[in-house]
């Protein structure tokens, strides 16, 4: 048996992307069960579609907020099976009333090296735009565990990826994907999805 992951998007579904290729190559102690999103267009969608992985969206907004939001999480998770749940590009922060309920079973992929460039605000192009302006040589990807602080659980990967004269925050982000996020995120998930079966049994 297989660890069941649910992974939480918002966009475009780049590091979903990346986990669903993996699936059998690097990821083969788990298997993407399930992918949530909190925005109903989100291109990550079409990707879990195309791959024929089941899709569920929950709005905040017809949920009555985030306390709604996450019950609404919670009852998906628990009716699909799910026991690791990965947050690839899922722009909503999650209480620790919902944290606490699966620690060191969440999984998140952070564009820079935390402890830099990291925390509430910094998200998307705001992170390498950060990186640029303060200039640094080197910035990369870390998955960590969630907590309730936003990107303050224990590190679990980091890669480096180097800056490079005229790089913009746009060639940047994808150099930090290309090089970092898409090979960390599937060898974290592998880690934590044999993690889970271990415990288990």
């Amino acid at each position: 048996m297989k660890t069941k992951i649910a992974v939480l998007v918002s966009g475009g579904g780049t590091n979903l992307q990346a986990l669903i290729d993996a699936q059998g190559k690097t990821l083969v102690s788990g298997e993407i069960a399930l992918v949530v999103s909190n925005s109903a267009g989100a291109y990550a969608l079409e990707r879990a579609k195309k791959a024929g992985i089941p899709t569920v969206t929950l709005l905040k907004k017809e949920l009555g907020g985030q306390e709604g939001f996450e019950a609404a999480l919670v009852q998906t998770l628990e009716d699909n099976g799910i026991q690791v749940i990965i947050l690839a590009g899922f722009m909503t922060i999650l209480s620790e009333h919902f944290t606490s309920r699966y620690p060191r079973r969440i999984i998140n992929i952070h564009p820079s090296l935390i402890p830099s460039f990291c925390g509430e605000g910094y998200y998307g192009l705001r992170v390498h735009q950060a990186a640029l302006a303060r200039g640094v040589k080197l910035t990369g990807a870390t998955v960590h565990f969630v907590n309730e602080i936003p990107d303050g659980g224990e590190i679990i990967a980091q890669k480096a990826v180097a800056i490079q004269p005229g790089d913009t925050p746009e060639i940047l982000q994808r150099r930090v994907m290309e090089q970092a996020e898409w090979i960390l995120l599937p060898q974290a998930a592998e880690e934590v999805s044999k993690l889970y079966m271990e415990e288990s049994r």
